[in-house]
This record gives C-alpha cells, sequence and structure tokens, in this order.
C-alpha cells in the first residue's frame, strides 16, 4: 500500500534577501527616459520657433536661413510650421475724416479707436475698423471751419484702409475709443 506522508516541518529562519541595484536602478532609469524625452520636447520646440521666425535672427533672405544642415525630422517640422504660420499683416496709413471735431481733439497718437460709419439718422451703424491706431492727429488752427469734421491718421491694413476711404466719401464717420 502507499506509504504514509510525512510530518509537517516548520520554514527555517533566515535573514530578509537584499538584491543590489534592483530598485534604485529602475529610479535611475526612469529618470534618464523622462531627462530624454524633455530634451527632446526641447529641441522640438526651438525648431517650430526657428522655423516661424520667432528666433530673433530678422529676416535672412534667400531660402529662408535654412542650410544643408538642417536635414531630417526637424527639417519637416519646420516646414509644415512655416506653411501653418501666417505673413504678418502690413499696416499702411489711412487719413480719415471724423464728422465731429470736438472728438478729434480728445484723441493723441497711439490710442486705439473702432471707426463706425452711418449714412444718415434712420440708418443703422456699422463698424468699419476695429482697434485701429491713431496714428497722427493733425492740429488745427483756430480759424478754420470745423463744420466738415477732423482729419486723423490712422495704421490699418490695406484693405481697411480701402473701406475706409470709400465710407468717408459717402457717410459720416466716428470713433469710439478703444
Amino acid at each position: 500500500m502507499c506509504a504514509p506522508a510525512p510530518a509537517p516541518c516548520g520554514v527555517p529562519a533566515f535573514p530578509p534577501l537584499r538584491v543590489r541595484g534592483g530598485g534604485g536602478h529602475r529610479m535611475w532609469r526612469a529618470a534618464w527616459r523622462r531627462r530624454r524625452a524633455m530634451a527632446a520636447g526641447l529641441a522640438l520646440t526651438a525648431a517650430a520657433l526657428a522655423a516661424m521666425g520667432f528666433g530673433g535672427g530678422g529676416d535672412r533672405g534667400g531660402d529662408g536661413g535654412t542650410g544643408p544642415e538642417a536635414a531630417g525630422a526637424a527639417a519637416s517640422t519646420a516646414g509644415t510650421a512655416r506653411e501653418r504660420a501666417s505673413p504678418p499683416v502690413r499696416l499702411v496709413s489711412a487719413p480719415v475724416r471724423i464728422a465731429d471735431a470736438a472728438t478729434v481733439r480728445l484723441l493723441r497718437p497711439g490710442d486705439r479707436v473702432d471707426v463706425i460709419a452711418s449714412a444718415g439718422s434712420g440708418t443703422d451703424a456699422r463698424v468699419l475698423a476695429r482697434s485701429a491706431r491713431v496714428a497722427q492727429v493733425p492740429q488745427t488752427s483756430a480759424g478754420s471751419p470745423t463744420e466738415s469734421g477732423a482729419l486723423i491718421v490712422l495704421s490699418v491694413p490695406r484693405a481697411t484702409a480701402a473701406t475706409l476711404a470709400g465710407a468717408g466719401a459717402s457717410a459720416g464717420l466716428a470713433v469710439i475709443l478703444c
């Protein structure tokens, strides 16, 4: 028949195992991975800023300052960032005659104004320019007639300047300080 089962025995006492370099090594590797990820992110950000022109180098002309050393992933990232960046808006000086000469005396160069046009007293007013910068307020002499309004010079985009010139010929213009 079968032999009887052995008698149970206890587990002998032994000191705890201490593995060298186990947990600390994992922490070091995780910190190293974070550093590499941070460095890669900063390099990608620097490449994107350089492509958009925030590097402070100014206009280099020609091929935009990219040479043969700009290759690989950084060059493809720079190309897509340049395509997404909108060109800077060029401002022009637009002389505008404001119907109320007393309002113009309140303005100073550097002020921001909204320009509003109204064809008559019964029509709705419409905003022609928002937050336009006052470039110049020509001084009027004391004896000059003010019934035709007063002139100011605004810095606005070219399309807005054309709109202001067209509306100034047919409607009375007013300004609102922003």
